[in-house]
């Protein structure tokens, strides 16, 4: 049923992606050699900006924005896939794994980035980064309400 606990736990994985396609993932300022440029990573694009704002360079990270899509989109199919328990665990495992491979992507474009400025600081990362993480907790959280109704069902169809 829609209602359901689980519901709410898949309904807050597609918000906590919709933050992460809309957010920024990660900024890293850099002082120093006479420039104050700075590098911003969204979703879909990543920015090097100079001391007035203004983008220097630009770079498409679309993979970053296509995971966090597909990663709420499926959390968005598994809600309506309550009548068959094990198809849902099914999503939101592959669900998780995406999820894990969204935050290997943003580590490693971050990691990149930071290795061919030769940055002194590792930059931060900032609130789009934070709800892929939230959202795989949430993600761990429904899972395990959809397994203890099944354990429920299988329980009850037992007695009878």
């Amino acid at each position: 049923m829609i209602q359901r606990v689980q519901t709410i736990f898949l309904f807050l994985v597609v918000i906590c992606m919709g933050v992460t396609i809309g957010s920024t993932l990660w900024v890293q300022n850099q002082t120093g050699s006479g420039t104050a440029d700075s590098w911003e990573l969204t979703a879909f694009v990543l920015n090097n900006l100079d001391s007035t704002g203004e983008v220097i360079q630009s770079s498409s990270k679309w993979y970053i924005a296509t995971l966090a899509s597909f990663a709420g989109l499926l959390a968005l199919i598994s809600i309506f896939q309550y009548k068959n328990r094990t198809r849902q665990m099914m999503f939101n495992m592959i669900n998780s794994l995406i999820m894990v491979g969204l935050v290997v992507a943003v580590f490693l474009t971050t990691n990149g980035i930071n290795s061919a400025i030769n940055a002194v600081e590792s930059g931060s990362y900032q609130l789009g980064f934070w709800v892929i993480l939230a959202a795989m907790v949430f993600n761990m959280l429904a899972n395990r309400f959809i397994r203890k109704d099944e354990a429920l069902v299988r329980s009850v169809d037992r007695i009878r």
